[in-house]
């Protein structure tokens, strides 16, 4: 089953340096993309968390953030404020003012709103924390993350199943009305053709060879057929174990469902048949959408 990029998931572990804290939130992206947040005794494990995540969330964009509570190994880091931030959002917060014609004063109660004006130092000399122990946050966090992303992908697959409904009910309509265009079309070019001669017997073989032509020219029952399989093989994808990303097979499959579509509209020559395809390129895109966010 697919799953989408959308997620959050959290954890935490007590170490001999602190409880470590890790929450990862994801958002849909071509590829895997990470930005990460990590406290001082983590830092140097930045390649390999990037690695672990990777392999947990092959895709999207991933937000993670690692955090050391040095307190409940009784240790208190000192509270200190951060003057050179501080200075920047008063500099930004006076400018917005003088730009925007703003009243009021920019004070110490508006600077402490920003969480990062204050922050606990870090001792220096904390004891180092495990890669073991970071590696098991970070990983259990990616699980839940996978989790969520998976519950997810259900909504997701449902809806796409009902686009793909939609658009199987337009086709049997556009194969059901094909053959009547050209009874309409056959009446239409007697008429005219006998409003023209004005009594002389119409040449029935001649239109029988005309309709005949058109026939041809006018056949979708190729793209019917492709476009069937390509619904067929974008719900086989939906279906299939999640092991490997499929998002980008489904943008592919998308892309050929779009061509067949305007194939079919460019051979309509019916108003039932255009409205037809009209409502599948809406719903193909609706399709294009929802696929965005797939894994």
């Amino acid at each position: 089953m697919i799953r989408s990029m959308t997620g959050f998931g959290e954890a935490e572990l007590d170490t001999p340096a602190g409880r470590l804290r890790a929450e990862i939130r994801t958002v849909n992206h071509r590829y895997f993309s990470a930005n990460l947040r990590l406290a001082r005794a983590v830092e140097r494990y930045e390649p390999q968390i990037r690695e672990w995540l990777r392999t947990r969330l092959p895709r999207g964009h991933v937000n993670c953030s690692l955090r050391l509570d040095a307190s409940t190994n009784g240790a208190v880091g000192a509270i200190r404020a951060d003057e050179a931030r501080a200075r920047q959002y008063l500099d930004a917060l006076r400018t917005l003012k003088e730009r925007l014609g703003l009243t009021g004063d920019v004070d110490l109660a508006t600077l402490v709103r920003f969480g990062d004006i204050l922050v606990i130092a870090e001792d220096e000399a904390a004891e180092a924390v495990e890669e073991e122990a970071v590696r098991a946050v970070t990983e259990s966090a990616a699980r839940a993350t996978v989790a969520m992303r998976e519950e997810e992908g259900l909504r997701l697959a449902a809806d796409l199943e009902d686009r793909l409904r939609a658009i199987e009910a337009s086709l049997v309509r556009i194969e059901q009305q094909a053959p009547l265009r050209l009874v309409v079309e056959r009446d239409r070019m007697r008429r005219v053709v006998s409003e023209l001669l004005e009594g002389i017997p119409l040449d029935e073989e001649r239109v029988a060879r005309e309709i005949a032509f058109l026939a041809e020219r006018w056949d979708v029952s190729e793209e019917l057929v492709r476009l069937r399989s390509h619904l067929e093989l974008f719900r086989e994808s939906v279906a299939a174990d999640a092991a490997e990303p499929i998002g980008k097979r489904l943008g592919f499959l998308i892309q050929e469902m779009n061509r067949e579509a305007n194939t079919i509209g460019s051979k309509a020559n019916d108003a039932v048949i255009e409205h037809r395809v009209i409502a599948i390129k809406e719903e193909i895109e609706r399709l294009r959408e929802q696929v965005e966010n797939v894994e």
